[in-house]
């Protein structure tokens, strides 16, 4: 791998086949954002690529939670055009667009990762980093031109791009970024650490775990264990599912996420969480066998031997230059892979079985040993304030507003939902407010949502007044004409 520098930016380059390839790479994903701000990364991206001419060659765009990517393929005078092109239109986004962009995005519909694993990750940082990738936010309506310029000018900047080529690097190569530092990235902290294993329903297409644990080459084989131990058995054994796959989320220093999820025939899912948790504790109590071992050694060696594996090789370089994380070349990986038994493993499954988290589809109920049910509640007791109520009227004819209550107290709002559960929302951790005429729907950073309707509960207008005294302008914002009320 060869490394020089153009315009500031690194660029790292290896001789691979025809045509060349190239990807523009910088340190911004969906982690970046904040709650009011979801999306920013991916409009920043699409003007970016809206003012650009035709083409008759590969080229592409792409956004997930860590990073931002612009890639081409083609003759080595086409890559320059392209580079030149993305690098002038991120100096100088078309801003009037951004109405126009937001609607094409709306159509995209497209997410920053797996909607299992992005379901896992909210609930294991909340609101915030990491934990955003799920949620819709405002809209794409409701980003401002301000928000894109602040947040272009922060991440899209020499000091913050990797540039990585299939082939030298071009004449006339020229990557004219505005100049900016390395971007500093928000802490992906977890929420108070859980007591035990613990699963809850979430809007997802599929069951999933997710343990934490540490970077390295004992969990890399570990996981790919689990997933093949979970394709043999739900999908060729008991005809159950059929895709399993697997994702690591980076965390904070060395951490990270380790996820896996696991497709189910409709009206199987408990029975996949059963399979899943089963696993998990297995690969606790007794870890890997060595034939496992070798089999998953062997596929990271054919893995690297594939010629495609040198494109991957330059991202991989790149991405742990953007995040600073250290380098390891392909043999030293093999080393520690070959290093690794099946203790090592067995021992940090067993550390980490206590974090593990599982998700499953909403309406299905799992009743697995040790794992307690999890949802974002207080007790089933409201605290003091001001109690609204349901009117009178609809007392009479509903159960659900017999129950229903609304509470206002000194520090934020309380809400006891129709099954009793009390859901709580301070002020100082809203991460966003949604007006709508006289309504406001609360967004709090544990994953809570209250609404605050004067139609829902009689004279609750002085709480309406209350919110919108409390959470900062900044975080308040009018119903989006792009998203739907789910």
């Amino acid at each position: 791998m060869e490394r020089t520098e153009i315009d500031g930016v690194p660029v790292l380059w290896a001789q691979g086949p025809a045509p060349l390839s190239a990807t523009l790479i910088f340190g911004c994903g969906g982690q970046d954002e904040i709650f009011r701000t979801i999306g920013v990364t991916h409009l920043v991206e699409h003007l970016a690529m809206s003012g650009l001419p035709r083409v008759h060659h590969d080229r592409n765009a792409s956004v997930d939670l860590h990073t931002t990517q612009f890639t081409a393929t083609g003759r080595p005078e086409q890559i320059v055009t392209f580079l030149d092109a993305v690098c002038r239109a991120l100096a100088d986004l078309p801003l009037d667009r951004i109405q126009k962009e937001a609607g094409v995005l709306a159509a995209e519909g497209g997410a920053y990762t797996d909607p299992t694993v992005a379901a896992l990750l909210t609930r294991r940082f909340g609101v915030h980093g990491p934990g955003l990738a799920p949620w819709t936010g405002p809209g794409f309506d409701r980003i401002s031109a301000e928000d894109v310029r602040a947040h272009a000018a922060r991440f899209f900047v020499a000091g913050n791009a990797v540039l990585v080529l299939t082939g030298p690097p071009p004449e006339g190569l020229r990557l004219p970024l505005p100049a900016g530092p390395r971007a500093e990235h928000p802490t992906a902290t977890p929420l108070p650490a859980q007591s035990g294993p613990a699963w809850s329903e979430h809007l997802v297409p599929a069951v999933g775990a997710a343990v934490l644990g540490r970077r390295g080459a004992a969990w890399v084989l570990g996981m790919s264990v689990l997933a093949e131990r979970l394709e043999r058995i739900a999908r060729h054994h008991h005809g159950l599912s059929y895709e399993v796959s697997g994702e690591t989320v980076p965390g904070d220093g060395d951490t990270a996420l380790y996820a896996i999820t696991v497709d189910a025939r409709e009206g199987q899912e408990a029975e996949v969480a059963r399979l899943l948790w089963a696993e998990l504790n297995r690969m606790a109590e007794q870890g890997p066998t060595e034939e496992e071992l070798a089999e998953e050694r062997e596929a990271v060696r054919e893995a690297y031997q594939d010629p495609r594996f040198l494109e991957l090789e330059l991202l991989e370089t790149a991405t742990r230059e953007l995040f600073g994380r250290p380098y390891l070349s392909p043999d030293d990986r093999l080393a520690r892979c070959d290093a690794i038994t099946s203790d090592e493993v067995r021992e940090i499954f067993r550390a980490a079985l206590p974090t593990t988290q599982l998700v499953v589809p909403c309406g299905v109920t799992v009743d697995l040993p040790g794992v307690a049910e999890h949802a974002c509640v207080d007790g089933r007791q409201l605290p003091p304030g001001r109690l609204f109520q349901p009117p009178a009227l609809a007392k009479v004819f509903s159960r659900e507003a017999r129950v229903l209550r609304l509470v206002l107290t000194d520090d934020g709002l309380a809400l006891r939902d129709p099954d009793g559960d009390v859901h709580r929302i301070r002020f100082a951790e809203v991460v966003g407010v949604e007006e709508d005429g006289a309504e406001r729907t609360v967004f709090g950073a544990h994953g809570c949502i209250i609404n605050v309707d004067p139609e829902l509960f009689k004279g609750a207008e002085a709480a309406v007044r209350a919110v919108d005294a409390a959470v900062p302008a900044q975080l308040r914002y009018h119903r989006s004409a792009l998203v739907g009320r789910d």
